[in-house]
């Protein structure tokens, strides 16, 4: 006889092996020991396991700011269907109707450009002979408007004199006392004096003055031996707007213990610093006279100090006008000898 030893039923058939209620391996009633610990199915027997509610996790926001990172494969694995910036888009499939349409294009594409090839072949053997005569042509037009250009340029400068000079024996510039410094003639020599935090700027008396293309020389001197605070020296293109607002360059020279010189621009009565204060040795210090030097060319302008170039700029925005002088400061400043060569 053969027992289920989980619900405990006997069965006389010794051809079972399994429980015909549960399906357990039967054992033989006879080999059990009687002082065995009997197994109960835990279904009838234990009971029920508790069960643990746990609410679904809140959702949190991130801290701002939020450090953006690409995620890696182990941490991010790819998801079908689905596309993110932060990965290529995965390929699409292609018809076969894309290759059938790409071809025809292409096809297309090729008999238009043959037909095109034809018509400029048919055009360009029926106009040889025109071509080459409207190409002489052209020439000559341009051979005829470089004239005009080269007379343009004859014509800025046919009234103005190949030089001018003044060593200031005669009082034709601007003299007397204005609100921003003093002017007079002193023993054949034209001397400037601004007032004190300021500067000042006298122009030529005439277009006579012209430095349009010209070489401009003079010879400043620091008659005082004062170190002119902001510097004085030579100025070319001077001339004044419509609304009577400066406009020029100017090279300013300082002549105390370390001589320097300096660049500026007035546009539209605007001082700027074209090239700063810059250390030299071809400056003279003290009441020493120096010979200050521009030479124009255009737009182009080339300084000199004492027959020795200092700089060169290229500026477009004033290319015409007429010499002048500068000075700052309380330090009487006198210029002679002024040179225009053109």
């Amino acid at each position: 006889m053969k027992r289920c030893p989980s619900c405990s039923r006997t069965f006389t058939d010794v051809s079972l092996n399994f429980c015909l209620e549960d399906g357990t391996p039967l054992v033989n009633d006879t080999a059990m020991d009687p002082g065995a610990t009997l197994r109960y199915d835990s279904r009838e027997t234990a009971p029920p396991a508790t069960e643990i509610y746990s609410p679904r996790a809140p959702v949190q926001t991130p801290r701002t700011p939020v450090r953006y990172e690409t995620p890696s494969a182990a941490k991010s694995p790819p998801i079908s269907n689905q596309w993110s910036p932060l990965q290529p888009m995965p390929a699409q499939k292609k018809s076969n109707a894309v290759w059938w349409i790409v071809g025809g294009i292409v096809v297309a594409g090729i008999v238009v450009v043959g037909v095109a090839v034809m018509i400029l072949a048919l055009a360009s053997m029926g106009s040889n002979g025109n071509s080459n005569t409207n190409t002489r042509n052209s020439n000559a037009r341009v051979t005829n408007r470089n004239t005009n250009t080269n007379n343009s340029n004859l014509n800025t400068n046919a009234s103005l004199p190949s030089s001018k000079a003044d060593d200031f024996s005669d009082e034709t510039w601007g003299k007397g006392n204005f609100s921003y410094g003093d002017i007079s003639y002193v023993d054949g020599e034209y001397r400037m004096k601004a007032k004190e935090n300021s500067y000042l700027v006298m122009y030529a008396p005439s277009n006579d003055f012209s430095t349009e293309n010209a070489r401009v020389r003079v010879t400043a001197q620091d008659v005082d031996g004062g170190a002119v605070s902001s510097g004085y020296g030579l100025i070319v293109h001077g001339q004044k707007d419509a609304a009577g607002q400066l406009n020029d360059y100017a090279l300013l020279i300082f002549t105390g213990d370390q001589p320097q010189y300096q660049i500026v621009k007035h546009k539209a009565g605007v001082q700027t610093t074209v090239v700063p204060w810059t250390k030299s040795s071809a400056i003279l210090t003290g009441t020493g006279a120096n010979q200050l030097e521009v030479r124009a060319r255009g737009a182009e302008l080339s300084f000199y100090i004492n027959g020795q170039q200092v700089n060169r700029i290229t500026d477009n925005e004033i290319k015409k006008g007429v010499a002048g002088f500068y000075t700052s400061g309380i330090s009487e400043v006198a210029f002679d000898n002024l040179e225009i060569k053109r």
